[in-house]
């Protein structure tokens, strides 16, 4: 199973992979992904390397024009030669401009349209996990494999890739037509390369240590933003705005005083690599003084050799920040790479679903001495030896004190989880024989709390069944005692929800939630505490509409407050992680020192 670390949130660096034989076999396996583009890829590649060598030959063609200049100066020639020559070097940078036009555009298509389909697959692969998947994980965590880690592969794809093959080929071709100028300067310039590799290396190390501890202050300071943002409400309910902000602040001033000390280091490097590369230019400039005095070399080579110490360090200044982003890239990519071996629980596919193969549920329920143990915590067994069945058409109430189970058994119920031991029969079948997606085709839930996404009220209503059409949408709506309201609305059903369904008070949400569901015509309900925390008109349109839905289907009940169920057909009291009682609600009452009654008495009383 893949791990992440905390700091692994959106917007924060990424950690540095290295660069050996098997990390680079890693990154390289998700470049499958410009096989259908690689023609594109491929030109791009081409346009770069005839672009590089086209670049290259600036500094030999400038060296010609000026050693004709020096011939027409001391001999009196004709200038014609430098003309066609300079005329030569514009077309060649007109040439030059044109591919390289060509190979950004090759590089940019290929790159965004295979980044697009790593996405959309990685998006897929997420979402198709198992709960204990993201029980292990948070949200700005898995987020950043969208965004954080994709955009760093796409940025090596796009820029850093080609700036690589470009330098070196500038690197490479400089160094070779340097020394067939002149092989007494190259050795002369060749001669800085170790100091430069040396305090790249030593500078990069440390700088890559200050950076990630950068990165883990600014992860805190994005964990207390998101925390803040989710808890919004307890924040103005406690008036800890101030609190808040004192503690972002601290988290900045710690992530401030890593970040100069890292610039401080930086800059020293900066401030050698510039000392070094300028010091050996000023050295070879002085050489080749010496050596034109002598007659060894003329003004044009000279000037040739000049421009290619130029171009050479320029390609040698750029390989360390290029280095490092390649080590960003391999972390990267390690990432996404762990996230796409996982294995989904479901098959994900564009477009359509398919129709289900599986005939309509009858809804018969048996839980066969159920263990469970969340696997997070496999030595803490929350349900033992649970046995209990339900028949089609039956409406069975779950109730007893927190955390005794209920909604472990309600998560067993629409396989979120498996059982550690035991079986779940549904319709006389295991339920791990059904085709997950179809089996929870068949089910569907109203949650305590509604989470609407955040699009028009039509939008959420028809997330119980994609593609219903207005009429359908409208008659869920009728039946959900959700019309009325929705039409008091000026655009109706188009009206937008807000975040997590912000705009529409509790009640409402629920009775949207309500016709979702309706809509799906599940052959198995599942309410959990759909009632809780509403005003008595809002409840009595909720348990109206909820009579509705549970018409002709198995439903399981999620109750704390009694008085909701006192008319279904079994109440199931579980407590500890097993079954205390199961009966009417008459037959409950009647069992003295019984736990029911214990709670009714409690609860009525009130």
């Amino acid at each position: 199973m893949a791990r992440y670390s905390r700091n692994d949130q959106a917007g924060v660096e990424l950690p540095k992979g290295k660069l050996d034989r098997e990390s680079l076999k890693q990154a390289l396996d998700l470049f499958r992904y410009l096989r259908p583009y690689r023609g594109r890829f491929s030109a791009g590649l081409a346009s770069l390397f005839v672009s590089s060598l086209l670049g290259l030959s600036f500094p030999y063609l400038a060296g010609s024009i000026i050693d004709a200049a020096v011939h027409h100066t001391n001999d009196g020639g004709s200038m014609a030669g430098a003309n066609r020559t300079a005329l030569l070097l514009m077309g060649v940078l007109a040439l030059q401009a044109s591919l390289s036009y060509f190979q950004s555009l090759s590089f940019a298509t290929a790159g965004q349209r295979s980044l697009v389909d790593l996405r959309r697959d990685t998006y897929a692969r997420l979402i198709s996990l198992p709960m204990t998947f993201f029980a292990q994980r948070r949200v700005g965590e898995l987020a950043s494999r969208l965004s954080s880690d994709l955009i760093q592969i796409e940025d090596t794809l796009i820029t850093v890739l080609p700036q690589f093959l470009r330098q070196t080929t500038i690197l490479v071709g400089g160094v070779a037509l340097i020394a067939v100028t002149s092989l007494q300067l190259t050795g002369i310039m060749l001669a800085s390369l170790p100091v430069i590799v040396v305090a790249a290396v030593v500078f990069g190390r440390k700088t890559r240590k200050i950076s990630r501890q950068a990165q883990d202050r600014l992860a805190d300071t994005a964990t207390i933003v998101e925390e803040t943002l989710q808890g919004i409400l307890n924040v103005k309910a406690f008036s800890n705005e101030g609190y808040e902000l004192n503690r972002y602040h601290d988290g900045l001033g710690s992530f401030l005083a890593t970040t100069l000390r890292g610039a401080r280091l930086r800059a020293a490097f900066v401030a050698c690599i510039v000392f070094a590369l300028f010091g050996f230019i000023v050295l070879v400039l002085w050489s080749g003084a010496r050596l034109l005095q002598e007659g060894k070399i003329t003004f044009g080579e000279l000037t040739r050799f000049v421009l290619y110490t130029t171009f050479v360090a320029g390609a040698m200044g750029q390989f360390a920040e290029l280095y490092s982003q390649l080590q960003k890239a391999v972390g990267a990519t390690q990432r996404v790479r762990e996230l796409l071996r996982e294995t989904g629980e479901v098959e994900v596919l564009l477009g359509p679903a398919p129709p289900s193969s599986l005939p309509r549920l009858r809804g018969d329920i048996v839980f066969e001495d159920v263990r469970f143990s969340y696997p997070s915590r496999q030595g803490v067994e929350v349900l033992h030896g649970i046995n209990l069945a339900a028949t089609s058409g039956q409406r069975i109430a779950l109730v007893g004190p927190s955390g005794a189970g209920k909604s472990t058994l309600i998560s067993l119920l629409l396989r979120l989880y498996d059982p550690s031991s035991g079986r779940l029969l549904i319709d006389g079948r295991d339920a791990r024989d059904y085709r997950l997606n179809e089996l929870r085709g068949q089910m569907s839930m109203v949650p305590q709390e509604v989470l609407l996404f955040g699009g028009s009220i039509a939008d959420n209503i028809a997330y119980g069944k994609p593609g219903a059409s207005a009429e359908e949408i409208e008659q869920a709506a009728r039946q959900a005692n959700a019309h009325e309201f929705i039409q008091a609305f000026p655009e109706r059903y188009a009206t937008l929800v807000g975040d997590r369904g912000i705009k529409l008070s509790g009640g409402q949400r629920q009775r949207v939630a309500i016709a979702r569901a309706i809509l799906k015509n599940p052959a198995i309900l599942i309410l959990d505490e759909a009632t809780s925390s509403l005003d008595s008109e809002s409840e009595r349109l909720i348990q109206e509409a909820l009579e509705t839905l549970m018409q002709g289907r198995t439903s399981f009940i999620i109750a704390h407050r009694l008085a909701t169920v006192r008319h279904v057909d079994r109440i199931i009291v579980i407590a500890g992680g097993r079954v205390e009682e199961s009966g009417t609600h008459e037959e409950l009452q009647a069992v003295a020192e019984g736990t029911y009654r214990r709670l009714a008495a409690l609860q009525f009383r009130e």
